[in-house]
């Protein structure tokens, strides 16, 4: 068929994004934060385009990334948390609702959320995830984020 693919791009250079990063499991979310913002400076992210709010944590992420869509400052929000695993169902809610919550801000507002909360069962699993140089799901959100912020007006 030759029908035509659209696509974003990675570019960074003419966006603004935002970051909502739990306070939460900081010695993880930090090392999610660099690479978020390492993945962001590699495509062209000018530093002041870039803002990052500090939340208490993963509960809170959704309220933070509906407040950034709504400001109409920014082409897209990145989520960074984490979650780890339990003896309590704790986890089952916390992580839940954060999805559900992340999840719904996008489609009522049409700003892409990258979702970089990693849902783990133990520390080791957080550690690997996070690994600064490695498969950071920080970069590997903030790479999500750039490209739909890319794609979406050439859908329009």
């Amino acid at each position: 068929m030759g029908a035509p693919i659209v696509s974003g791009g990675l570019s960074a250079a003419d966006l603004s994004i935002a970051i909502v990063a739990a306070r939460f499991n900081d010695f993880i979310v930090s090392s999610l934060l660099r690479g978020a913002e390492e993945a962001w400076a590699k495509h062209g992210g000018v530093a002041e385009r870039l803002v990052i709010a500090r939340v208490p944590g993963a509960f809170e992420l959704p309220v933070a990334a509906r407040q950034c869509a709504h400001s109409g400052r920014f082409a897209a929000v990145v989520a960074l948390g984490c979650v780890i695993r339990g003896d309590t169902p704790h986890f089952d809610y916390v992580a839940g609702e954060c999805a559900r919550g992340l999840s719904d801000v996008a489609l009522q507002t049409g700003v892409p959320v990258a979702f970089g909360v990693l849902t783990v069962e133990t520390v080791e699993q957080a550690v690997e995830r996070a690994a600064v140089g490695g498969a950071n799901k920080g970069g590997e959100a903030m790479l999500t984020a750039i490209e739909m912020a890319n794609l979406l007006p050439r859908l329009s």
